[in-house]
């Protein structure tokens, strides 16, 4: 059975590390995403008994979303990455000033709600990461959605299960 993501400001989630950085700065360097992705892993596998098979394993999506939101915008203004922690899940979030056609194709314009990631047609990547992100959910038996975030932002909230049998 999959879970559903909680709420951003769910009160049973604990912050555990932000950062934030500067869009250009952070696409001016592609190993920034590789940099984070590392830093991030590293504290999500903190408390588990094979920490290292838990970062390592959960770096690979946390790299493609990241990946994604780099692609997904070209704006000014500040990219940030949040963990949180639960006692079922650990919580990546990504918050960015996005591309107007990204935005609009995974929220809902009238609530700013998380939109269902649907993928029509083949398997075939998209560019619009509708395909990345259902694969991701599927593999790590993860809750991720898109919400509006601001005017021209969007988050990207993805919950990972804390146990450590990924299929």
């Amino acid at each position: 059975m999959e879970e559903t993501a909680s709420r951003f400001d769910d009160q049973a989630f604990s912050p555990m590390v932000s950062l934030e950085m500067n869009v250009a700065v952070f696409k001016s360097h592609w190993q920034y995403c590789d940099e984070i992705t590392e830093y991030l892993s590293d504290i999500l596998g903190q408390g588990h008994s094979d920490p290292a098979r838990y970062s390592n394993f959960l770096s690979v999506a946390s790299n493609e979303l990241i990946e994604l939101a780099s692609r997904a915008t070209d704006k000014q203004g500040t990219i940030s990455f949040s963990l949180y922690r639960s006692a079922r899940f650990n919580r990546l979030r990504i918050a960015f000033p996005c591309e107007e056609e990204f935005g609009r194709k995974h929220t809902k314009p009238s609530t700013g709600e998380a939109q269902p990631v649907l993928v029509s047609g083949s398997g075939a990547a998209r560019s619009d990461g509708t395909a990345l992100l259902k694969s991701l959910k599927t593999i790590f038996g993860a809750a991720i959605r898109v919400e509006k975030g601001g005017a021209d932002g969007i988050e990207i909230v993805a919950d990972f299960p804390s146990d450590e049998d990924f299929r």
